[in-house]
């Protein structure tokens, strides 16, 4: 393109974004700054989720600093990305600071909240901010179960869990989708409640999709369960053939029996299979750059 506005650095941008090219994304933006464009509102949204998914705090610092420079802190979606983009990149408490001083909040600001609670482990506080957001008049979606749900799973508070989830239907005529469904199997696998688990699982009205039976799996491991975690591998490698996580699971739960014949097989499947397994991946942001690594490559 011989002329490029905003809205072209935009599209391109938000392109990055959808894809997974998060620190192209970036890399976008400080070409976008150095010609001279300036960014909007639409810039900053996408900017704040690449942010979040590399763990960049210091560059969603700076798209901070840009939306209160350029007047947009009264965004409601921009605040509750903010929230989203503290929260992934580790900061809980500046994520709650935005919160605090957002002027008006809708639903997906709650739910931002909730589910960065959710994922550092503060299951009482997520559940505190679930009933202030139903008394600040603020009806809860689906997505506001899944954060109570995910912070009940992560704090081990299990029946808060399971009242919840009956609350769901029951109270707020909200039908669980696979993701509530998801929550609660790891909810209990997580606790040891393992056979609960697959009975739940068993009697789901909708098929059980990989996440779930990988939950279960997951669980598994941590329960030393080898019978039920090798029912779990077998409908991981019937869903999802190509996925290395089933076997490398399966065969840890192995060693920890001393089974070696079974981790042997295990690896000899793989190769007569053709599943490779995908290298760690790990980054850290050092002087404004991302620095990514990896392992087993």
């Amino acid at each position: 393109m011989r002329r490029r506005d905003v809205v072209s650095w935009n599209a391109m941008v938000a392109g990055y974004v959808q894809n997974g090219y998060f620190d192209e994304a970036l890399n976008l933006l400080r070409q976008m700054q150095l010609k001279g464009v300036k960014a909007n509102s639409d810039t900053l949204s996408s900017i704040l989720q690449a942010c979040a998914n590399l763990a960049a705090l210091e560059h969603g610092k700076e798209a901070h600093e840009d939306i209160i420079r350029n007047g947009f802190t009264s965004d409601v979606y921009m605040g509750s990305g903010l929230i989203n983009m503290y929260a992934k990149c580790g900061n809980i408490e500046d994520a709650r600071r935005v919160f605090d001083k957002m002027l008006s909040r809708n639903v997906v600001s709650w739910n931002a909240m909730i589910i960065g609670y959710a994922m550092h482990g503060c299951g009482k506080e997520a559940l505190q901010l679930f009933e202030d957001m139903q008394q600040s008049g603020t009806s809860p979606d689906q997505v506001s179960f899944v954060g109570v749900l995910s912070a009940c799973c992560h704090a081990g508070l299990v029946d808060d869990g399971r009242q919840y989830f009956e609350c769901m239907s029951q109270c707020y005529q909200i039908s669980p989708v696979i993701e509530h469904y998801c929550c609660i199997a790891d909810l209990l696998g997580r606790a040891g409640y393992l056979d609960e688990a697959h009975n739940f699982i068993n009697r789901m009205p909708i098929k059980p999709n990989a996440a779930i039976w990988g939950s279960l799996l997951a669980s598994c491991r941590i329960q030393a369960n080898t019978k039920l975690g090798e029912q779990a591998a077998e409908r991981l490698f019937e869903l999802d053939p190509a996925n290395a996580a089933p076997y490398v699971l399966l065969s840890n739960i192995y060693a920890a029996g001393n089974r070696w014949d079974a981790i042997e097989r295990m690896r000899n499947t793989m190769r007569h299979s053709g599943v490779i397994k995908k290298p760690g991946c790990s980054w850290i942001e050092v002087n404004k750059q991302i620095h990514a690594f990896l392992v087993g490559h």
